[in-house]
């Protein structure tokens, strides 16, 4: 066998085994979201459960507090599962209109300008979880983009000096740079 041959063989069963291991990784990424939504559906029906012996605004803090607690649940599942800068926001910005409703409800059990107070708490507690959560997600993307302008730069570097090769040698360098820095 040829070392032409015998590259793009190798160069073949590598490229095979990663597409293997990305799809084993996204069915056990499946799995491990459905699990954790079961798991926080499961909470969500205990503690909803516990709400019953309660009456009045306890009670709507209650529920609240465990479809809170349910939405964090999912929405932690479905970041982790997407694994983006953007479902890592999202999720972010949907526990804390989760949090404001329990917040707003437990403002319920006060009147006047303690109430007033209270809910405007609750709101500026909101908007500083979803600034920050925006933030996040900027930085990381920024981060993101750099770290790729880097990889770039650095695939152009490596491909310039395979130019100095020629033939069987020069394909080699090429497809060895392609591999390294994922082009």
């Amino acid at each position: 066998m040829s070392m032409n041959k015998l590259l793009a063989t190798m160069l073949i069963s590598v490229a095979s085994l990663s597409c293997a291991s990305a799809a084993m990784a996204a069915e056990g990424s499946k799995a491990t979201y459905k699990a954790a939504e079961d798991a926080a559906n499961a909470t969500y029906t205990a503690d909803k459960a516990k709400c019953e012996s309660l009456n009045g605004n306890d009670k709507d803090v209650c529920v609240k507090q465990a479809k809170a607690t349910l939405e964090h649940g999912k929405q932690e599942a479905k970041a982790q599962y997407k694994n983006t800068p953007e479902a890592a926001a999202a999720a972010r910005k949907a526990e804390a209109d989760a949090d404001y409703d329990v917040a707003k409800a437990k403002c319920n059990a006060q009147a006047g300008n303690a109430k007033d107070v209270c809910v405007k708490e609750a709101k500026a507690a909101r908007t500083d979880t979803v600034a920050n959560a925006t933030a996040k997600k900027e930085v990381t993307e920024a981060h993101t983009d750099a770290r790729n302008a880097k990889n770039d730069a650095a695939y152009k570097v490596a491909a310039e000096k395979c130019d100095a090769k020629a033939g069987p040698a020069k394909d080699a360098c090429i497809e060895s740079a392609k591999l390294q820095f994922n082009q």
